[in-house]
């Protein structure tokens, strides 16, 4: 039986549109980053939302310029790196499991310095 026009057979993706955000660093994480404290960013379209998590592989892969280890631990950022979403404490927001969204802001800033 023809299925005229119905949705019958027929594979649609669910795909998370492009996000926005502003990505910051500062507290000298800038310096791994060419020295550029703000990136107006927008991230493209996957199969699933964009998360913490997910950004900070794509920092890794796209922004990071030097020394991912000062930056990066494992999936989730060095300690001594405070992460801000919206001028709040990530940890009040979900941490890695925040969802982020269209024209979020989210500040990294190092407490680590040399001496």
């Amino acid at each position: 039986m023809d299925n005229v026009g119905g949705i019958a057979g027929r594979i649609f993706a669910i795909v998370a549109a492009p996000v926005s955000l502003l990505v910051e660093f500062g507290g000298g994480a800038e310096l791994l980053f060419d020295g550029i404290k703000k990136h107006q960013v927008t991230l493209p379209c996957q199969p699933e939302p964009w998360h913490i998590r997910n950004l900070l592989k794509w920092i890794k892969q796209t922004l990071l310029k030097e020394r991912p280890e000062l930056f990066i631990q494992g999936d989730t950022v060095q300690p001594g790196i405070l992460v801000l979403i919206n001028d709040a404490d990530w940890e009040l927001m979900g941490e890695l499991d925040y969802k982020l969204q269209d024209q979020d802001n989210v500040v990294f800033i190092s407490t680590l310095h040399g001496g």
